[in-house]
């Protein structure tokens, strides 16, 4: 049996690491190998028990296992391998794992209906309403991804040389990947669900690993299987990406690529505030419970507000010439709330309550870091409000308990201010740059989730271990542990990644201008 999409997408994705590393090693980066972000295994579209998948002919001999387009029979015999330039054989490898990757994701996704969601002794255990909730419209999932698998595998079928296939991409996001959007964001109510039904059904808890535990599912989760589809609708934007890379400018195909990368970040966009927007609005509920105001009410929940940051920080008491004093009531604790347009500062009392005391838009937030004066003033930095809630000026000298939890609640508090390696306002500058070689979820609201072989601007890092880095494929912001990555030194590398990020979003002139200085918000 072929790959199911989880273990090709890992290969994939590690492949891609690999040859940066190679590339990162070498002095030229056009010395790289000519694999590179190419698959380590293409797909055989096999045939799982209730349904057939679309059988693309290149990929029909479920004993064959191909590493490139270039290695099928039908390519080594023809003789075509001869005729073409370097960059069209790397051109028609990426088009290749598009094409690949869709027949090894159909096939994920059948198993998760045929093997889950259809098993008979599942569909007894479960209410429909919970049923709903799980699998939502996972079955309209699958039949646009089997539409899109046929236009494509037809397209492969007209040439043994694939002339495109970012033109059927932009038709087929155009015209019927919403279904995405429903999907993923019905994410937050799939996973409470699932946890939901493992605690309170033992029945289901038991079922689901025993299905888990059948050799089909090659030791794969059953929660692996239900968030295919969000994974699959943000690699293939990647996929796309890649192909921009390798077209000729100024070309058709260029214009298809540009278009279909803009259609499918429309899509991802959707399916990430679907994500967020259910548990963003239950979040400020939450908040606003919790707050007592000393001074003017401030209405909290808001359909264009969300949680940034929240936490403990030290603040200094007394006047400025007490700062020398060493005593142990020189600071006392105060919890600040920092949303996307809102600081409120507070102190916790009994009952799990804060009580608000001061509040200030975050555009008129400004922050000074104090020098070193000490271990008693280490991490202590100044936040100024223009306008307090008295409409007055105030300044508050606050202690973190690390460098890093400082320099992120800096960089929250005052997003556009300059960072250690790069000017928020300037453009290309040959900042450090990282690419990700274990993936990371994000724990806090300022952290950023990453990828296998995500590549990032370093844009500032902390002697604890901490990096604030900007990703190159769609300018996201946030922290992630240093531990997760590896710089890449070279500046012709780090260079030619800028460049392609460039091009990647030429089709849109206020992302190039807002390409270094976009604020992850």
């Amino acid at each position: 049996l072929g790959l199911l999409y989880q273990e090709y997408r890992d290969k994939s994705t590690r492949q891609e690491i690999e040859t940066r590393r190679l590339q990162d090693s070498q002095t030229d980066p056009e010395e790289s190998s000519p694999s590179e972000e190419t698959p380590s295994e293409a797909e055989p579209a096999s045939t799982p028990e209730s349904r057939a998948p679309p059988q693309i002919s290149l990929l029909r001999n479920s004993n064959s296992r191909f590493n490139l387009w270039q290695d099928l029979p039908e390519i080594r015999s023809s003789g075509v391998l001869s005729i073409l330039q370097p960059d069209e054989i790397k051109l028609q490898e990426a088009m290749f794992e598009l094409v690949t990757s869709e027949a090894s994701y159909y096939k994920s996704l059948n198993l998760l209906v045929s093997h889950f969601m259809e098993n008979e002794r599942l569909k007894k255990i479960l209410h429909p309403s919970e049923a709903h909730i799980l699998f939502s419209n996972v079955l309209d999932v699958m039949a646009v991804s089997e539409r899109f698998l046929l236009d494509l595998e037809q397209r492969v079928e007209e040439n043994i040389v694939i002339s495109d296939v970012c033109d059927i991409v932009y038709q087929h996001t155009v015209s019927h990947f919403a279904v995405y959007i429903t999907y993923v964001s019905n994410q937050t109510y799939q996973e409470r669900a699932y946890k939901q039904l493992l605690q309170d059904k033992p029945a289901f808890r038991e079922l689901i690993s025993q299905l888990e535990l059948d050799p089909k599912c090659k030791g794969l989760s059953f929660s692996s299987f239900l968030i295919l589809p969000f994974q699959r609708i943000t690699r293939l934007k990647l996929l796309v990406q890649n192909i921009l890379k390798k077209v000729e400018e100024k070309s058709d195909r260029e214009a298809n690529a540009l278009d279909a990368h803009k259609e499918l970040e429309t899509v991802v966009k959707a399916c990430n505030e679907g994500v967020r927007k259910m548990s963003r609005t239950e979040q400020m509920i939450s908040i606003q419970k919790k707050l007592e105001f000393k001074i003017k009410s401030v209405p909290i929940i808001s359909h264009s507000r969300w949680l940034l940051k929240q936490g403990e920080l030290q603040q200094m008491n007394g006047p400025k010439t007490s700062r020398t004093l060493r005593t142990k009531k020189l600071f006392r604790e105060i919890y600040l709330f920092l949303f996307n347009d809102l600081l409120v500062i507070c102190r916790q009392i009994p009952g799990d309550k804060y009580q608000v005391f001061d509040s200030a838009p975050r555009g008129l937030l400004r922050v000074e870091e104090l020098e070193d004066q000490g271990q008693s003033l280490a991490n202590v930095f100044i936040l100024r409000l223009l306008e307090n809630a008295d409409d007055r000026e105030a300044s508050y000298m606050l202690k973190a308990s690390s460098q890093s939890e400082m320099k992120r609640w800096m960089i929250s508090l005052a997003p556009n201010r300059r960072t250690k390696f790069v000017s928020f306002t300037s453009r290309l500058v040959d900042c450090p740059q990282i690419q990700c070689v274990h993936p990371y979820i994000a724990q806090e609201p300022d952290e950023l989730s990453l990828e296998l072989a995500d590549v990032l601007n370093i844009l500032d890092k902390t002697d604890d271990g901490w990096i604030f880095g900007e990703r190159l494929h769609d300018q996201e912001r946030g922290w992630f542990p240093s531990s997760i990555g590896e710089e890449i030194l070279n500046p012709k590398i780090r260079a030619q990644n800028l460049k392609e990020c460039i091009r990647v979003h030429k089709s849109d002139d206020s992302q190039r201008r807002k390409l270094g200085s976009r604020t992850r918000q």
